[in-house]
Parts: structure tokens; sequence; C-alpha cells
């Protein structure tokens, strides 16, 4: 088994390979993209924290609470531990505003979307040039055939260079490169779609908490498929009744 294995093995032709690919992606799609590359490769290591959409969600359901029992002009907001939500929770008490939080969310969603699709362009790129660089070895490979056909050694090792090239640059991008890339791209969706369903139940939350005017509970915009552009809307309405004070001074109740 060790010689069988062994006779798939050429050093030559993998640095070629592999070397002409890793080039030839840096030179087209540049050290940004390969960075960000790099860094989704990482989020897929075990033991890296991932997002926790049942805490989220119990964090949020308790702060709902709270606004919902001190209203949002005395509700303090706290932390969830996602800086997404934090960020837009913090927006939604302080600016009162539910227009300014569904930016922040949308703005959120997509500073962390841009890695992505940036890591998942790159690996498409080497996909497409691990074959190319395979077929190259190949040429190479052909090009050392001797001249006079006599040197049987030499014929013998430049077909299984060749033959080496083809099976690297076809490996390469189907067994390496391409599982890596919709790995890459299943974890992010998986993600979105997870961020997707917090944000629509935290919106029916909020209408629930926070009636219209009209006494209609504000409506729940229902989102398309997770690959498509993704906007968490929350209620347009939040109403905050403030009531006049009465002759002794007292403060204003918010419903």
């Amino acid at each position: 088994m060790a010689m069988t294995l062994s006779g798939f093995w050429d050093g030559t032709t993998f640095a070629i390979v592999v070397g002409g690919t890793m080039l030839a992606t840096l030179l087209r799609c540049g050290w940004g993209d390969v960075r960000a590359t790099l860094g989704a490769l990482g989020h897929l290591l075990p033991g890296r924290p991932a997002f926790d959409a049942d805490d989220v969600r119990a964090r949020l359901a308790r702060q709902l609470q709270l606004i919902a029992r001190d209203g949002l002009l005395r509700a303090r907001p706290h932390a969830i531990g996602d800086p997404e939500f934090d960020t837009a929770l913090d927006v939604l008490v302080t600016q009162r505003s539910v227009p300014a939080a569904r930016d922040v969310l949308a703005q959120a969603r997509a500073r962390r979307m841009r890695p992505i699709e940036q890591a998942i362009r790159t690996l498409s790129q080497s996909v497409e040039l691990a074959p190319v660089f395979g077929l190259a070895g190949t040429l190479i490979s052909l090009s050392w055939l001797p001249q006079n056909g006599v040197d049987r050694g030499a014929y013998m090792a430049a077909i299984g260079m060749a033959v080496h090239s083809t099976l690297y640059g076809l490996a390469l991008a189907n067994l390496v490169l391409a599982p890596l890339y919709r790995a890459i791209e299943r974890h992010a969706l998986a993600e979105e779609d997870r961020r997707r369903e917090i944000s629509e139940w935290f919106e029916q939350e909020l209408g629930q908490a926070f009636p219209t005017r009209a006494g209609h509970r504000a409506p729940v915009v229902h989102h398309g498929p997770v690959a498509a552009d993704f906007d968490p809307v929350l209620p347009d309405v939040l109403p905050i009744t403030a009531h006049e004070s009465g002759p002794g001074g007292a403060a204003p109740s918010v419903s």
C-alpha cells in the first residue's frame, strides 16, 4: 500500500499546480480578498464561537419585557452579547426610531456578508485556475520528452509527470477548493437564516408590545430567501403616547 500511494506523489508537479494556482489567485483577487478568505476559513475551524440563536432570542425576550414594562422613554438597553442586536437595541431605545434600528441591522448584515462574498469569489477563482495549472504542468512535462525517444527512463518520467499534473489540478479544484467555498457559503447562509428568524420574531414581539395608535398591531413583513438581499424590517410605528401631567405635576405615563 505504501508503494502504491507513493506512486501518486510528485513534488515538482505538486509545486507547479498548487503554487501556480495560489499565485494566480493572489494576482487576480488581491491581498484584501485573500485575507478575507483566510478569515472565513478560520470560522470553520472547530472550537470557534458560533452564533447562538437560542441565547440571543432569550436575551432579547428579557429586553423586550423591560421595554414593554417601562416604555421606550424610560427603558435602558442591556447588552445581549451580539454586537448587531446590541447596537440595534441601543438605537431603538435611545433614539426611539424603528427605521434607525432597521438601518443598523441592514448595515451590520452588509458588513458581515462582505468578507463572505470576497471569500466565495476568491475560492471560485481558484477552482477555475487549478485545472488550468494542471494542464500547464502536463504541457511542461511533455516538453521534457526526449527528442530521440530512446531514453526510456526519461520518457516514463515525463509521462508520469503529465498524469500527476492533470490529477493534481482536478483534485485540488474538486476535492479541496470547491468544497471549501461551499462550506463557507453554507455556514454563512445558516447563520443568516437564524438571524432572519430572530429579526422576524423580534418584529412580531414589538408589534404586540406597542400596537399602533389605531389599535392594530404592526404588520409583519415576511422576507424572501436567505440568498436575496436581506433587510430585517421592524414595525414602522412604535407609538409613544405621553399623557398630560396632572395638577400635581406627576410624570407623564408612557404606554
